[in-house]
């Protein structure tokens, strides 16, 4: 066979590559991109870079797939509730103080569904993996607590930012039902999980329900 014909059948195997290639990338970031929403765009921009940027974005899944992330029990998911309306209450009087009781309260929440502890940033990382439309909001409100701490915060930074955490708080909240015992003779019905209703309420007075699901071990 010609050399030249060599030649071509070369160019066409590296263009046929690069082509597959092009595609696999397109459909990686496409998956990213569904993935984390506006967490995507947040990662790229900060890093300047669209590939460094999927590379710490599928680095954060790899992490969060080692972890065992649990709902909460129903019983643990509700005092969780009643601990966040006794802050928001204490928001009227206190602002600073329920702002930095929220920060608190949402790491035991993460805590108890499995999400370890520690650097901020890699606590938001991972966060961002199963909530990534709220994740921002977290951030955010955790900056203000900053100021809180320090006296620095106004009344309405203190205010969104109490709506910020609450956001992330409410997702945070799956509840499940502790298993029923099972008769070995007659296993009992199933019978469909009831939304437990968690009313959290705008810290300027104005109530809302949320349902939070109950999800059967």
């Amino acid at each position: 066979m010609a050399t030249w014909v060599w030649i071509l059948i070369a160019v066409a195997v590296v263009v046929v590559v690069a082509v597959f290639a092009v595609a696999a990338r397109q459909r990686q970031t496409a998956v990213l991109r569904r993935r984390f929403g506006p967490e995507y765009d947040r990662t790229v921009e900060a890093r300047q870079d669209k590939q460094a940027a999927e590379a710490e974005l599928r680095e954060r899944e790899k992490q969060r797939a080692q972890l065992d992330i649990k709902p909460l029990p129903a019983d643990e998911g509700a005092r969780f509730a009643q601990e966040w309306q006794d802050l928001q209450e204490r928001f009227v009087d206190e602002p600073s103080e329920a702002v930095v009781a929220a920060d608190v309260l949402i790491s035991q929440v993460m805590q108890a569904r499995g999400y370890p502890m520690g650097d901020f940033e890699a606590q938001a990382s991972l966060v961002s993996v199963d909530h990534p439309a709220v994740v921002e909001n977290y951030r955010v409100a955790h900056g203000v607590r900053g100021r809180a701490q320090e006296q620095q915060a106004t009344t309405e930074d203190l205010r969104e930012a109490l709506l910020r955490y609450r956001s992330l708080f409410t997702e945070l909240l799956e509840t499940r039902d502790e298993p029923a015992a099972e008769s070995p003779a007659e296993p009992p019905a199933e019978t469909p999980a009831e939304p437990a209703v968690v009313t959290v309420s705008d810290p300027t007075g104005s109530a809302e329900e949320s349902e939070v699901p109950n999800e059967r071990s």
